[in-house]
């Protein structure tokens, strides 16, 4: 259905627009005023606990001029303050002071205390042995190229020691890992 909006006359809006008013006006009445019984209801409610979550039945209340003075007594409190500091409740470092502690050592370690050594590599050409033991000296640390010979030929290993005991071996050994140094061995020397 289509109208022409541009043709039509002046008078026919107004002919539309008149129409009979509907018997719906009472109606309307009954939920305004359920609403506004609601809300008063509620406002009552509200007035009467106001002020009850302080009281309690046994205590008797306090004059107006008894509340002013205690509330001058009360220091008030800072809202940003922190809290007391706790107190430690442990007891392992009194504990700690008494204890000693034993450890067995087996007669195997104290066998061998003899003197060590440690070997760094084994190279078939003098001039990479050389080149390792550079490496190591850089490290502040002394090494020896030692000639061997054997079955399977001529080999220049690179040895640092003599060492007292393990101990400083290993120590050496650590930094020389730390310098990307690896697989240095420590032997007993016979």
């Amino acid at each position: 259905m289509s109208r022409d909006y541009a043709n039509r006359k002046p008078g026919a809006k107004a002919r539309q627009s008149k129409k009979k008013p509907t018997q719906g006006t009472s109606l309307s009445f009954v939920p305004l005023a359920l609403v506004v019984v609601l809300l008063a209801g509620f406002g009552y409610f509200l007035w009467s606990i106001n002020g009850s979550a302080g009281d309690t039945p046994t205590a008797p209340k306090a004059s107006a001029a008894q509340e002013k003075i205690t509330e001058k007594a009360k220091p008030k409190k800072d809202p940003n303050a922190l809290p007391p500091k706790p107190t430690e409740e442990w007891t392992y470092l009194k504990e700690l002071e008494t204890k000693s502690v034993e450890v067995d050592i087996p007669a195997e370690a104290m066998v061998s205390a003899g003197p060590y050594q440690m070997q760094c590599g084994s190279f078939r050409q003098e001039s990479q042995a050389n080149q390792m033991k550079a490496m190591i000296a850089f490290q502040g640390i002394n090494a020896q190229v030692r000639q061997s010979s054997g079955s399977n030929g001529v080999w220049y290993r690179v040895i640092l020691g003599p060492y007292g005991n393990k101990r400083a071996a290993e120590r050496n050994k650590h930094t020389l890992q730390n310098a990307k140094i690896n697989g240095c061995q420590i032997w007993l020397w016979q």
